[in-house]
């Protein structure tokens, strides 16, 4: 059967521009997918950036005009990369046009956009998605697997944290992620996030959560310039407040009973993408960590006395989910195949007209971390425990 061409417009050309440039060349290099993905366009506010980073990440055309980008009737497929204040706007834009959508997270700067995201993709019958990529590692959907067959029991305990510390010098400049208008939250929208859906994925639905957050360095000078993590800034520079957190603390429990403890924070010395979570169950255990993200952590008690422990499970095998596609055993894989398999998974469901995994989170999934995150924010503001379905 012959295969669905699918023409790709991505919106963003820096960190997550090439993440997803990358991930979406390399689909049908590795996987017998079901579609022709055709990079067709890559959009940008600056012309001479953009124009470099259609040559660089192997772009047919460039585009400075994303309101453009969505109305061309040749393009089947919008890839949201863009800073997190632009995501409503594209998607509501997209959505209108019948266009596919992929966004990043968060899905939007508030619930209540995050709601018209989703009812606008619903509404227009897209196939919608978001990159909650951390849960494409093998390991990790080897702890969903361990977990949904019962090996741990009734869960008790999750514990989590994302852990980075790029900004902890005062002079680091004030970059969009750092601007209350252009990102929304800090720490806990841009790392909490990820263990937020994960948590979410693995274990299910947050009932409460009690927050409290600090902004360490109150003002940074103005950013002249940003690739990626690292950015510049003029050594006379103006300073700007910061109004977005830089480490948030906040404790839950689940609808299922169990207790959840999390911590999101650029102030960890020494942490570079530290992002883990261990689960605690009447059976046993699980711990992954994304720095080791081929390996999981897995202890069960019914192992014989004597013989009990954490054992570690290298998820390389091509009995795990999407290693068939990659390298021999013991041969790992890394952060970029994530998006790999997020894009691969995406690209099916639309060359499918369905979609054919339930691994994959879509606005919907979105919508629920957005609420998460702000009953933690309202929470730190209240001082009081927040129930999140009161959102």
């Amino acid at each position: 059967m012959a295969k669905k061409n699918i023409n790709v417009g991505l919106i963003g050309y820096k960190f997550m521009g090439k993440a997803h440039s990358n991930g979406l060349t390399k689909v049908g290099m590795f996987f017998d997918n079901s579609a022709n993905i055709n990079k067709k366009v890559i959009c940008g506010r600056d012309p001479e950036w953009v124009k470099e980073s259609a040559e660089k990440f192997g772009w047919a055309e460039y585009e400075t005009s994303w309101e453009n980008l969505v109305r061309r009737s040749d393009i089947d497929m919008i890839d949201i990369t863009a800073p997190s204040d632009a995501h409503r706007d594209i998607a509501l834009a997209a959505a209108d046009e019948g266009k596919h959508i992929f966004c990043e997270k968060p899905l939007a700067l508030t619930l209540a956009d995050a709601r018209k995201m989703y009812e606008s993709a619903e509404k227009n019958k897209i196939k919608h998605q978001i990159g909650f990529n951390y849960r494409f590692a093998p390991a990790v959907l080897l702890a969903k697997k361990i977990i949904d067959d019962g090996k741990i029991g009734k869960i008790f305990h999750v514990r989590a944290n994302f852990l980075q510390d790029w900004i902890i010098d005062p002079d680091f400049p004030l970059v969009w992620r750092l601007d209350k208008k252009v990102c929304g939250s800090g720490s806990l929208g841009d790392l909490g996030a990820h263990f937020i859906d994960m948590t979410r994925f693995l274990i299910g639905e947050f009932a409460t959560v009690m927050g409290m957050s600090k902004t360490f360095v109150k003002s940074r000078p103005i950013s002249e310039r940003m690739i990626g993590l690292s950015a510049t800034a003029s050594a006379d520079a103006p300073r700007a407040d910061v109004e977005v957190d830089d480490g948030t603390v906040f404790i839950s429990e689940f609808k299922n009973g169990a207790l959840g403890v999390f911590e999101a924070t650029r102030f960890a010395q020494g942490h570079k993408n530290d992002m883990s979570i261990e689960i605690n169950g009447e059976l046993g255990s699980i711990k992954f960590i994304f720095e080791r993200m081929n390996e999981l952590h897995y202890y069960s008690a019914n192992d014989e006395p004597g013989l009990q422990g954490f054992r570690l499970i290298q998820a390389s095998e091509a009995i795990h989910p999407y290693m068939h596609a990659w390298w021999p055993v013991g041969h790992v894989i890394g952060y970029e195949h994530t998006f790999v398999h997020e894009l691969y998974e995406f690209t099916e469901a639309i060359a499918n007209d369905k979609l054919l995994n339930p691994i994959c989170p879509d606005f919907s999934d979105g919508v629920k971390c957005s609420q998460i995150i702000e009953a933690v924010e309202l929470s730190c503001e209240r001082k009081a425990l927040v129930e999140v379905d009161s959102l």
